[in-house]
């Protein structure tokens, strides 16, 4: 199993949204302590420079945005953002 460090900026922006949203989430992220890998709603984004970094969409209307310490067993959350948000930094890589 995997840890979870929920860096700063991410934090911030969960400490923005409503409630609920929040709980689903926070629920979705806790999930990839089991399977953190590409699959289902998760997937490797192809940039050119390191580190490797992952995407989750929860519910059609979020994005995280997570690297992987396999050699510690770390899930580092960098950010978490709108679907719409999403595709912009998409673009910038």
């Amino acid at each position: 199993m995997f840890s979870i460090v929920i860096e700063k900026r991410a934090r911030e922006y969960l400490g923005k949204i409503q409630k609920k949203t929040r709980r689903i989430l926070v629920d979705k992220i806790l999930e990839l302590q089991h399977d953190p890998y590409p699959g289902g709603n998760k997937e490797r984004l192809d940039y050119p420079h390191p580190p490797v970094v992952y995407r989750l969409h929860v519910s059609r209307s979020f994005t995280v945005f997570y690297s992987i310490k396999e050699d510690e067993r770390i899930i580092r959350v960098e950010k978490i953002m709108t679907i719409e948000q999403a595709h912009k930094e998409y673009r910038r890589r």
